[in-house]
């Protein structure tokens, strides 16, 4: 009997008995496949070969099976349909009869004396040819090579001799059945990128292409394809070499929502000789035009999509109501699966079928559409990675199950994201799990565009499809985000890396760089200034371009360490998406500050406004060198820099601006936005927001000039328990010195004992004097020695979701940490997301009051505020859920919420782009004190991001408020 040794699989340092020799002293293992087995085995084993050969520049020799075995032999082949397999199964060799009748399920072993004779054996054996394949790339990972090694440019590092432990590996069954990806909205990068490099002949996405990205999705462990279908591109069926290159990768095929029976409308349906697009008025024309497709695929592995919509991402046309599109889609699904049923399979149930209840389609089917048992029911999100709806007790019960289809790029309203991987990995997780919960496990689906550079996202998506179990946790991305990018990059940058990634994505996650013009479309409306302050809270939009900063620099430096094997993949991967997300924020966040300085009459509105070009210009740059020169120009074409060419896009329009030049310089303290105060007569009194020890620690004083004319100034006096981070400076007319900021901060152990804290920062220069008043709450300090929680600060309180005081749970509903969404990194999560919607009526906290999350706070001015809470913009679970909270202060009534959004409100749209949602209420009057706000889960799912407490000095923010929380350590 031939023996399985137990230690795991992996690359080991040297030669040994305990080892199995890959490539040895130059010699390569001999690969077998059987020629009885399905093409996709040889073709894994050819890359397989090719794979040993990037890795050490031998390549092994592939041989049949028939041919008697090498001394160190590596065995590739299919339970039941290779022989050699067949026989170590039948030897009792029982991971291998293990696979019987599993899914796509893959074993990797060692085995010494194979067949009774010397040597060793290295064993990938599937239970069905996608399970082989997996295990063919499964080793080849295991061995070095990434499955982004072609498509990310991540070449393997060479090695001189390769060894494997002689150990072991089984896979399980994947967590998802179908798992695959779209490719969409390819019109700027990878169909012309395809036109110019892989598919010449056809100037189109082709078999070419396809072969490149259904290798992958193998390496992926994916399955499943739903063609680019643009009119920028032919129908996937319209060149026979597509779904030949298909069959031949093992790759189902399906179509998207809005193409049924595999049939691409766009490029398919012709109205002027087809007639209309419509089953009421053109049964017979539509009914054949399915009928030959279906013919045309009935013996390729498929996946068809059922019902009917527009010819492309519209309506059904005809249909005046949904009900009566229902009951017209009840007719349609029938004799869809008549022509299954007739030219695929007598038994229908055994086709695969989804009907995805996208957009309006979801209106239809909550009519009562009668969707046969059997037919997978999809899910899709909003589009902006929230899904929209899951499946009830009663749907999780159906044969056919519920899938999800998921975006990670979009065209359409309220605007594209087509440019840059933009949807965080925290977010990614936390719906797809949710879906995971709710037992949606026959389908996913994510809309990649033109798959670069999606490449993360694309790999977290299928690897939580196949074994979503770790994903369970939050906790988990940032570790899976470390290893990939560990495998990519090796262990000394991997922890940087994801550090810098990691903001990347909370960047933005707070708003995406493709929303940053505050534009919209359908219909395209022109860029605006944004809604980040420049003047309260440290300048929130010079904070969001500081951690930019940082980012960049962190980027730049990096990528002169890369060896010459990582330097095109840390570009694609890391270095592009970083920089050129971190100039698309100057461009605006200048822009805007061009425009607001020159309304304060500074000089140095004409340096924001030459670096918005600048930072436009650099965004140029770098898109030149993606698509001309990285990887020797193998990417020209890829990368579109103004998708759609929105405006978004464009070069920023230089201002005309007019500054008062009487005054030849200013002051602005933190807090002033205003033209007269900032242009600061020197008899006019300036004041700084007061300082709290529990508030921001330091506050900024801005000193510009006005007049291209060169200032020494100075700070003549300041009190002595106030800190300048500068005491004097020279103001010039060249570029970057027209202006300088100084940060103020209190010593806290220098206030006096008693009394208020009050004094003047007097600048002079120039023959002019200014002078800017300070304050530190010295008698309201006080409070802080025996309170914790959130304190008043210059009359707004600020906390996050996830800092409360106290929280109180019941099995069944319960307030639980998710890790890495929300504006702050982390929110509250309403669970468990099975739990039925709590019926608590407004003004009743009695059968919610039992479960809450409570957060003490402390006015100091007597109001009655108004309260701000901020949720992720999250559907209902279920048709039966909604997205509601409750609110109480004071233990007084509950104030009930509801984020539910309808369709493509405003709301909605505004929920999207901000990736928040906003309700208000105003608390009853409260005296100065000690204060608790409680909020209690209604429904499932609801994430609670953060809150604030107007008390008559909140200011306008986009980005999240610093927290006014005492002790700042506190929990």
């Amino acid at each position: 009997m031939a023996q399985q040794s137990a230690a795991p699989i992996a690359v080991a340092p040297d030669f040994g008995p305990a080892v199995f020799p890959v490539v040895h002293q130059r010699v390569g293992a001999t690969i077998y496949t059987d020629t009885q087995d399905a093409e996709v085995v040889r073709v894994a084993a050819e890359a397989l070969t090719q794979d040993i050969s990037s890795l050490t520049g031998i390549t092994p020799t592939l041989r049949p099976a028939t041919e008697p075995l090498a001394p160190y032999a590596i065995i590739v082949g299919t339970l039941g349909h290779s022989a050699l397999i067949d026989q170590l199964a039948a030897s009792g060799t029982s991971q291998l009869r293990q696979l019987q009748g599993q899914w796509e399920t893959f074993s990797i072993s060692v085995v010494d004396q194979p067949f009774g004779k010397p040597g060793k054996a290295l064993v990938v054996a599937g239970s069905d040819r996608r399970g082989t394949a997996f295990g063919v790339f499964e080793l080849s990972r295991r061995l070095g090579v990434s499955p982004w090694s072609w498509w990310a440019d991540l070449t393997p590092i060479r090695r001189e001799n390769l060894y494997l432990t002689a150990g072991t590996y089984a896979s399980a069954p994947p967590t998802v059945k179908y798992r695959g990806v779209f490719l969409n909205d390819e019109d700027w990068g990878l169909q012309p990128w395809a036109a110019q490099n892989l598919d010449k002949d056809i100037k189109d996405i082709g078999p070419a292409t396809y072969a490149r990205l259904f290798e992958l999705l193998l390496r992926l462990k994916a399955n499943l394809i739903w063609p680019a279908m643009h009119p920028s591109t032919k129908a996937f069926f319209s060149y026979p070499g597509n779904p030949r290159v298909a069959d031949r990768y093992a790759i189902l095929v399906g179509t998207s929502h809005a193409e049924p029976m595999l049939r691409n409308n766009v490029d398919e349906w012709h109205e002027k000789t087809m007639g209309p697009f419509d089953y009421f008025r053109n049964q017979a024309t539509v009914l054949s035009y399915w009928q030959q497709r279906v013919q045309q695929a009935a013996k390729l592995e498929a996946i068809y999509s059922m019902g009917m919509r527009g010819v492309h991402d519209s309506g059904m046309e005809g249909a005046k109501t949904p009900k009566e599109a229902a009951t017209m889609l009840g007719r349609i699904l029938t004799d869809q699966r008549n022509l299954l049923q007739r030219y695929v399979n007598p038994d229908v149930t055994r086709v695969p079928q989804v009907f995805t209840a996208y957009k309006e389609v979801l209106d239809v089917y909550d009519q009562g559409l009668k969707l046969p048992d059997d037919v997978t029911l999809v899910w899709p999100d909003d589009n902006y990675g929230y899904i929209s709806r899951l499946s009830n007790a009663e749907e999780q019960g159906r044969p056919g199950g519920s899938g999800v289809y998921y975006h990670a790029s979009y065209w359409g309203r309220p605007h594209d994201y087509l440019w840059l991987s933009s949807t965080h990995p925290a977010l990614l997780r936390e719906e797809m799990m949710k879906a995971h919960t709710l037992k949606t496990n026959r389908l996913w689906v994510l809309n990649v565009g033109d798959l670069k550079p999606l490449e993360y996202n694309t790999q977290l998506f299928l690897d939580m499809a196949y074994h979503a179990a770790p994903f369970q946790q939050s906790s988990y991305v940032p570790a899976h985000l470390q290893q990939w990018l560990q495998e990519a990059f090796g262990a000394e940058h991997a922890p940087a890396l994801r550090t810098i990634l990691w903001e990347y994505y909370d960047l933005a996650f707070e708003r995406r760089p493709e929303f940053m013009g505050w534009s919209q479309t359908e219909p395209t409306t022109p860029t605006r200034r944004t809604t980040y302050n420049h003047f309260y809270y440290g300048d929130e939009a010079q904070r969001r371009l500081d951690r930019y900063a940082a980012l960049e620099q962190q980027v730049r430096q990096l990528r002169s360490q890369m060896p010459a094997a990582r330097a095109d993949a840390f570009y694609e991967l890391v270095y592009y998406p970083v920089v050129c997300a971190s100039l698309m924020n100057q461009k605006f966040l200048y822009q805007d500050k061009s425009y607001l300085y020159a309304r304060q009459n500074r000089a140095s509105a004409t340096d924001y406004a030459l670096w918005a070009q600048q930072a436009y210009a650099q965004i140029e740059q770098e898109t030149n060198y993606y698509n001309q020169q990285l990887a020797g120009g193998k990417w020209r074409g890829m990368m579109s820099m103004k998708p759609r060419n929105l405006p978004v896009y464009q070069a920023p329009t230089a201002p005309t601006l007019r500054l008062d030049t009487t005054r030849i310089w200013g002051v602005a303290p933190e807090g002033v936005a205003t033209l007269d105060s900032a242009s600061t007569s020197p008899r006019q009194e300036l004041r700084l927001p007061a300082f709290h020890p529990w508030g921001p620690a330091s506050y900024f004083l801005d000193v510009f000039l006005s007049r291209r004319q060169a200032v020494r100034w100075k700070v003549a006096s300041a009190p002595n328990w106030l800190t300048v981070s500068s005491r004097q400076g020279t103001l010039t007319a060249a570029t970057g010195q027209q202006q300088q900021r100084l940060n103020l901060r209190v010593d806290w152990r220098k206030l006096p004992r008693r009394g208020e804290a009050t004094g003047f920062v007097v600048l002079t220069g120039a023959g002019k004097t200014y002078r800017v008043a300070v304050r530190a709450a010295t008698e309201s300090s006080k409070v802080a020695a025996t309170y914790s929680g959130f304190i008043e600060t210059n009359g707004y309180i600020s906390l996050l979701a996830t800092h409360y005081n106290r929280k109180t749970d019941l099995p069944n509903r319960h307030w639980t940490l998710v890790e890495g969404v929300g504006r702050a990194g982390s929110a509250l999560q309403a669970q468990p997301l099975q739990a039925a919607p709590l019926d608590a009526a407004a003004g009743s906290a009695t059968s919610a009051a039992s479960v809450a999350v409570e957060y003490d706070f402390y006015t100091l001015t007597p109001a009655a505020p108004t309260v701000h809470v901020f949720t992720l913009p999250t559907h209902p679970t279920t048709q039966a859920a909604s997205v509601r909270y409750g609110v109480s202060v004071d233990d007084g009534p509950m104030q009930i919420f509801d984020c539910k959004t309808v369709g493509r409100s405003e709301e909605w749209k505004q929920n999207v782009l901000s990736n928040s949602a906003h309700r208000q209420f105003t608390a009853p009057q409260l005296s100065p004190g000690p204060h608790t706000l409680k909020v209690y889960p209604l429904d499932p799912g609801v994430l609670l991001d953060r809150i604030t407490i107007d008390l008559g000095g909140l200011q306008p923010a986009y980005g999240t408020i610093p927290e006014t929380r005492w002790p700042v350590t506190a929990k």
